[in-house]
């Protein structure tokens, strides 16, 4: 399974909205925190460069407040791709999409194939689908088989009625939950902070999907480490 942060964005935007509400705003200062924050997004922190400095100072003071301000946090999006978690995961990972703002995408069992055998790492190793361990014993399924009164053929995962063979709708219903998902999301940190706290590795989440949620969190320290695993936890949402 592979976890790829795309990109952050909006941090501009959240460093502008500390000056709105007492009115210390204004249109040089927002050019400036927009330019200051190029520079950093661009030469990466702790270059010595000024801009750079007065980004960091900055982003000292915007954790100071949006821990409780939350609102502020809106602001900033995270974009995530994902490869290969296993479908009984995404369905986990699902649960938040409201809190993504229905937006997540995932590879669809209607829409796509899956291969005999198919799954996730987590599961490799660990488990034989019933065809996989026929075939470890040297026993062949035929390719066809009559139940009742009809006719079924053998298919990724078993035996479908042969008039239905590629009907998707009735193919997706011999898929097992440990099929790799591919998916790509969009969060604001608000709201990734509860999923965070949700899914991490202490808490009771499956083993895959908190490695998600703590690969997604070692990604953003990298890029951002003012929004630590400690400021996660003390967000109030």
């Amino acid at each position: 399974m592979k976890v790829y942060l795309n990109e952050i964005t909006g941090v501009a935007d959240a460093l502008v909205s500390m000056y709105m509400s007492k009115r210390t705003w204004t249109h040089v200062l927002e050019e400036d925190i927009r330019h200051d924050w190029l520079v950093y997004s661009s030469a990466r922190f702790g270059a010595e460069f000024p801009e750079c400095k007065r980004t960091e100072g900055r982003l000292n003071l915007f954790c100071k407040y949006a821990w409780k301000h939350t609102t502020m946090l809106d602001f900033i999006t995270i974009s995530v791709t994902v490869k290969g978690l296993h479908r009984a995961g995404q369905d986990d990972w699902d649960s938040h999409a409201c809190r993504y703002n229905n937006r997540i995408i995932r590879s669809s069992t209607r829409l796509a194939d899956f291969d005999e055998g198919e799954m996730s790492d987590f599961y490799k190793g660990k488990i034989l689908p019933t065809e996989m361990a026929l075939g470890v014993m040297g026993i062949t399924l035929p390719p066809t088989l009559t139940f009742g009164d009809q006719m079924y053929v053998k298919t990724d995962g078993g035996y479908i009625r042969e008039d239905l063979k590629d009907n998707r709708d009735v193919k997706r219903g011999l898929y097992r939950l440990c099929i790799p998902s591919n998916f790509i999301f969009k969060c604001n940190l608000a709201q990734w902070c509860h999923v965070y706290r949700m899914r991490n590795a202490s808490g009771t989440a499956n083993p895959e999907v908190k490695e998600v949620a703590e690969k997604i969190q070692d990604a953003i320290e990298q890029e951002l480490p003012w929004f630590d695993r400690e400021f996660m936890q003390k967000v109030m949402i």
